[in-house]
């Protein structure tokens, strides 16, 4: 009966309301462009930027989420995500970068309480102006209570943006039509700052796939990487970056050899989908080239200068596996790049934000040229 109910209102929807029942976006469109209520004077920056990126979970901190974290809740109260925002916007006034790569972060949500994230952010920080480009946009999801969602990919900054676009990544092939239809619609943001002393600045951000079984990981990384790659030829000056869901070149191939990640991660209820050799793994540990996902960032690396260098990412601050008291995070999925230099020393994983989310905020300083 619920099943049925549930088709119903969805049929009403589609046929009665003046908005698609999920937006699905073209090749390249603009983004939503912001400006906070209030605007703090923005610093010369003289030669040089401080870049933060960080996926912040829709502002909920670290509470169980159905689907991610052993939860069965999809809806958060109010106070829950202005607390969670809070922090968040403490940490960033405290971190006081630049410009900040954002993802997941939520507009308009039902399981966030239609709080605008990126305008509440704005209007918390030093931040005056942000591009969003949404990931998932619909006017309900028909499973587990999520109903309206919008989420996405931000660039905020406390320059102007003068334009910004949003790229569409490859969907997933792994899907049924249904569930395809009402799943997320990845994508690059990319966003024209202006810079004192800078005529082509870009900022770009990318929230790759997480759990694709196919090789949609592969494909969102190349046409990340090709965007970077156009924006060269054209001349222009870029940093980048973002959750590519990836782990660096060299980490380990076996997610489930000494230590069991995949046993480690896996909820009481999960349904694990099995590989080759016969062994259990969780939707998106495995996909059909995932002998080669140490090597998929290896061309962004060979390519372009980046906040933690491979050394980096295996030291005391950025270990991808570390166990030890002083290291909460355990594998390295976020990264900034850039086609000019990076202040030596100033890659740094924020470790000390573990109950913002489930991602560290990662930042550097770039130099301008």
């Amino acid at each position: 009966m619920r099943q049925c109910k549930s088709f119903f209102y969805i049929l009403f929807i589609a046929l009665f309301s003046c908005e698609p029942l999920v937006t699905t976006f073209e090749d390249v469109e603009k983004a939503v462009l912001y400006e906070a209520k209030t605007f703090t004077t923005s610093p010369d920056p003289e030669n040089a930027l401080k870049v933060l990126s960080w996926n912040i979970r829709f502002g909920i901190g670290r509470l169980p989420f159905f689907g991610d974290s052993c939860g069965d809740r999809t809806v958060m109260t109010e106070k829950e995500v202005l607390n969670a925002l809070e922090l968040v916007a403490a940490e960033i006034d405290a971190i006081d970068p630049d410009i900040i790569l954002l993802q997941e972060v939520d507009r308009e949500s039902k399981r966030t309480q239609y709080i605008d994230q990126v305008q509440w952010l704005l209007d918390h920080t030093d931040m005056n102006y942000a591009a969003y480009a949404s990931m998932w946009q619909a006017q309900t999801i028909p499973s587990d209570g999520i109903g309206r969602i919008d989420a996405g990919n931000v660039v905020m900054t406390k320059h102007e943006i003068e334009s910004a676009e949003r790229i569409k990544l490859p969907l997933r092939t792994d899907q049924d039509p249904l569930t395809q239809m009402f799943y997320l619609r990845r994508n690059v943001l990319k966003a024209k700052i202006a810079i004192p002393g800078q005529d082509n600045f870009y900022a770009v951000t990318v929230h790759a796939t997480a759990f694709a079984t196919d090789d949609t990981k592969q494909k969102h990384v190349d046409k990340f990487k090709k965007v970077l790659d156009e924006m060269v030829i054209n001349g222009d000056v870029f940093v980048a970056g973002g959750d590519l869901n990836s782990v660096p070149p060299g980490a380990e191939t076996d997610f489930c050899a000494e230590t069991d990640f995949c046993d480690e991660d896996a909820c009481a209820d999960d349904v694990f989908h099995t590989d080759t050799d016969g062994g259990p793994h969780l939707e998106g540990s495995y996909f059909e080239n995932f002998p080669n996902e140490p090597t998929l960032l290896q061309p962004l690396y060979d390519t372009y200068n980046t906040a933690i260098s491979l050394t980096d990412a295996f030291g005391v601050d950025h270990n991808t596996h570390s166990t030890s008291e002083d290291r909460f995070w355990d594998r390295k999925l976020d990264y900034i790049f850039t086609n000019i230099n990076v202040a030596s020393g100033s890659g740094i994983t924020f470790q000390g934000a573990i109950e913002l989310s489930d991602h560290a905020p990662v930042g550097c300083t770039i130099i301008l040229e």
